[in-house]
């Protein structure tokens, strides 16, 4: 499977640890649902980005989540990229809110979802680490615009639509500060999300 996903390196690096370009993410180490329902979701053209949409296009299911699984289990370092450190007080404020989210407007903290470490949740929450800030950024606009969707109920659209545009820059810096070190997805419990989440329901296809 590593020869076979080679055409994946040169936009998410080695074994999926990253790259110096902010929009292409870290894939190494994801859950292998929330990463299968990605590749369905290019494939069937409900993500929209034609070098992965082209890609996929032809690719049988089993294949996809062959390819997910492999992604799943590796854990490279990633890419160290010298970058301008954000101001400290936007990091605190970003940690806030991923640590106890925005109570006064009911959004929860990132990690009743993505794990106290961040790392995700099995089988279809995605970790947040190892993420560009500008990534990060980037995809919280695309929900909170209705760019990117997931399966109803979009729960990412909520929270997004929810933060202020100076919250989500903070949140996204903080995060980008967080290392990788070897966490791994949370396993998969009863634990009730605060949010009805379709992507952590149908967690065997369509798009997260």
């Amino acid at each position: 499977m590593e020869a076979r996903v080679a055409a994946c390196t040169g936009c998410h690096g080695a074994a999926g640890r990253g790259v110096e370009n902010v929009y292409f993410p870290r894939l190494a180490g994801k859950p292998a649902g929330y990463l299968y329902n990605q590749l369905v979701a290019f494939r069937d053209g409900r993500r929209k980005y034609v070098p992965m949409n082209y890609l996929l296009a032809y690719l049988p299911d089993a294949y996809l989540r062959q390819m997910a699984d492999w992604f799943a289990a590796q854990n490279p370092p990633p890419l160290v990229i010298a970058a301008p450190p954000p101001p400290a007080a936007m990091v605190v404020d970003g940690q806030r809110i991923a640590t106890t989210g925005v109570p006064a407007r009911r959004v929860p903290a990132c990690t009743t979802c993505h794990g106290l470490d961040l790392a995700g949740r099995e089988p279809g929450i995605p970790g947040l680490l190892g993420l560009r800030a500008d990534y990060v950024s980037a995809q919280l606009g695309a929900w909170r615009y209705g760019v990117r969707t997931a399966l109803a109920p979009d729960c990412m659209q909520v929270v997004s639509s929810s933060l202020t545009e100076p919250e989500v820059a903070a949140v996204s810096a903080y995060l980008a500060s967080l290392p990788v070190g070897k966490a791994r997805p949370a396993k998969a419990g009863p634990a009730k999300l605060p949010l009805a989440c379709g992507s952590q329901v149908h967690s065997t296809g369509g798009q997260p």
